[in-house]
């Protein structure tokens, strides 16, 4: 796919100044003569299985049902009000990574996944927010987006899914194929199809505090050394058993204040914590791989690319690669920082490669990590 003026007659460094995480943009034709990448069938197919994400929301009379995948039965296309959603199709298309891989003006470590959603007429899963930046891609039919800035984000107790109390549109745009509409976080929004239709949503990741927190505190785990075992050769007589000596607590204060990190742990953290596939993503290498004289060869001639399960992330001399990290030289920091960039290598950038390099992919595509081009 080659590369698409995604966002009208502005350039990404204006959108991501005036708009991200600000304002919503609407581009009408953003890809002009889109057509959806998958057919229903194919979308339908995808929700069976159980390694994919997907929901199925209904709403009759005025009720709300979510059901979670494999979603072996659908309603008919013909019945109105029900929405399929498939989430992270990019990882079994070729043509929807692609179609992701646009968005690159974002980093890597913040673009997230491309969600489809097919929607009978009528479909859509009420008034909602995000809390991360979305493009909202208009496939196939027409969908109603109404959008709000309030600030007013309760929801409606007891139903499955997170419907705003009090939803107060402000702006309201019907989107045909090839239309984007772009929201930032916490922006309220409603879409509902017009007839039969489908939407991509591209979406970016934004972990909470708490969560990359949580994450340190365990990676840090493996490398806290703390010699030595607590002792109190001046030990008193105890007048209140039960109470934890003064003592005590100042001596494990003490020692627990000597964990340090540094901008050094962050990265090394952060680069294995954002690589890391996540829990539904498996990885298949060749079923006869070629022997390592033949997979040089082969690479030489055809170069090689990331699989689209692949996460390549990079920081000064450490590399991160599906949740794993290793230091590296110059020379082979050049070779693979390319590599994470453009996700391929052609034979005449392998030739700069050296064996520890070629040893590390020939390894990655023995496990489907990486694939001949």
């Amino acid at each position: 796919m080659k590369k698409i003026q995604l966002l009208g007659d502005i350039t990404p460094a204006q959108f991501l100044r005036d708009y991200w995480h600000k304002k919503p943009l609407l581009i009408r034709q953003a890809i002009p003569g889109f057509k959806p990448l998958l057919k229903f069938d194919k979308l339908a197919e995808l929700a069976k299985l159980n390694y994919v994400e997907s929901r199925l929301v209904t709403q009759r009379n005025g009720q709300w049902d979510m059901q979670h995948g494999p979603l072996e039965q659908l309603p008919s296309r013909s019945e109105p009000g029900w929405t399929m959603l498939v989430q992270g199709v990019n990882l079994h298309d070729e043509r929807a990574d692609e179609l992701l891989r646009q968005f690159r003006f974002a980093p890597d470590a913040r673009l997230d996944d491309l969600m489809i959603s097919y929607a009978s007429d009528g479909g859509g899963v009420g008034p909602h927010f995000d809390s991360y930046d979305v493009f909202l891609l208009q496939a196939h039919g027409k969908r109603r987006w109404k959008i709000g800035s309030q600030q007013d984000l309760s929801l409606v107790d007891g139903l499955p899914l997170k419907i705003l109390a009090n939803f107060e549109p402000e702006e309201e745009f019907v989107l045909e194929p090839g239309d984007m509409l772009y929201l930032p976080p916490h922006y309220a929004h409603d879409g509902i199809a017009e007839g039969e239709c489908m939407t991509y949503s591209i979406g970016f990741r934004s972990p909470s505090f708490q969560e990359l927190g949580e994450a340190f505190l365990q990676f840090m785990a493996d490398s806290i050394d703390l010699p030595g075992r607590y002792a109190d050769p001046g030990l008193q007589p105890a007048k209140n058993p039960a109470e934890i000596p003064k003592d005590m607590l100042a001596t494990v204060t003490e020692e627990l204040n000597k964990v340090r990190w540094d901008e050094e742990d962050v990265t090394v953290f952060l680069g294995e914590y954002l690589s890391e596939p996540k829990h539904n993503v498996f990885f298949t290498g060749p079923a006869k791989p070629l022997t390592v004289g033949r997979f040089m060869e082969t690479a030489a001639k055809r170069g090689l690319k990331l699989s689209s399960k692949t996460l390549m992330l990079y920081r000064g001399k450490h590399v991160f690669i599906n949740g794993e990290s290793f230091a590296v030289g110059r020379a082979d920091k050049a070779v693979l920082d390319v590599l994470a960039n453009e996700r391929r290598l052609d034979g005449a950038q392998l030739a700069d490669a050296t064996d520890d390099v070629l040893e590390a992919l020939y390894t990655w595509y023995q496990d489907g990590w990486v694939e001949l081009g």
